[in-house]
Formats: structure tokens, sequence, C-alpha cells
């Protein structure tokens, strides 16, 4: 698909998984709320829960439901505690898996935080003609993530094509 010439705003939501932040405290989520707001986008819906998959996976999947909903941004979640279950929660849900998005935010993140970028099992998807990315729970990280590839990519003017433009196609038999 090629880019367009006006801007598409989506919806979306932003999930914060995490057993220590409340809404209150969420750097991470009031980062992507804000920065996807600024970009044009409008936020459908925001929630934070704790590592639980059964719960992650009941709102997510309620939201990818949603027709009026066009993406999923989740942070936290992604590392390798025994807490952490945000890839196993949601990469059940995927119709399709986006690996080139993991692949790109990990080499993207060598250059801010070395080796220490493949503790991450950040991953993206398209479930049921939605978006859904799963971002590291740090705020930098959520930035990286944003700034370097998916505002782009869900910015339908991008050249020489991007995400956004794919919406009207991702329903095809």
């Amino acid at each position: 698909m090629t880019a367009q010439t006006d801007f598409a705003p989506l919806q979306l939501c932003v999930l914060t998984v995490s057993d220590t932040r409340t809404l209150e405290n969420d750097s991470s989520g009031d980062y992507l709320a804000g920065a996807l707001q600024a970009a044009g986008h409008q936020l459908h819906a925001r929630a934070l829960l704790p590592d639980d998959r059964y719960r992650l996976r009941a709102l997510v999947s309620a939201w990818i439901a949603e027709p009026a909903v066009d993406g999923i941004l989740v942070t936290g979640g992604t590392g390798f505690t025994g807490r952490d279950s945000t890839p196993e929660a949601l990469l059940p849900l995927l119709d399709k898996e986006m690996p080139g998005f993991g692949e790109l935010f990990r080499a993207i993140s060598v250059d801010e935080i070395g080796t220490s970028s493949l503790q991450s099992r950040a991953f993206a998807g398209v479930a049921n003609a939605t978006f859904l990315f799963a971002l590291p729970g740090s705020t930098s990280a959520c930035r990286t993530a944003w700034e370097r590839i998916i505002v782009h990519q869900l910015d339908a003017r991008t050249r020489p094509c991007n995400l956004a433009g794919l919406r009207p196609r991702l329903r095809e038999a």
C-alpha cells in the first residue's frame, strides 16, 4: 500500500501491565496516551492491570472485538521475571505476527541500552484487524518504540508505505 496524502486519526487503547504502578504514577502509560494524542490519534480507552495473563487476555480480547478500536499499545510484562506474562497472554490472540517490529525495536535499542536489549520480548501483530504493540514497561523504551517506529507506521502519510494504510485491507479473505 502506498502512502496517503491526508492524516487519518486512529482510535487507540493503552494498557499498562504492572503489579506496582497505579494510574497516578504510570509514567509509561501517561507518555503513550499523551504521545498518541499529540500525533492526532484518539485515546479510545486506557487501563492498568496486574501481571495476570487471563485478565490481560480478557481485556485485550474485548478491545479487539470493538469495531471502533484500530490499535492497542501495551506497556509492561515483556521481560523475563516470573510475573512477566504479556507475550504468553497476548500472542495467542494474534491472527498474524509482525516479527519485524520486535527485531527493529531491539536493533534500535542496542544504541540506547547495549546488549541489555536482548532482555526485551517486545512484539507486535494484528488481531481481528486491530494492531497490537507490546512494549517494555520503561518510559524510555515506550518513547523509543513510539518515536522511532510506531508513530510513523500509524501515520497514513508515511512513505513508501505504512500500517495505517493497510487498515482497509486487513479483513480481506
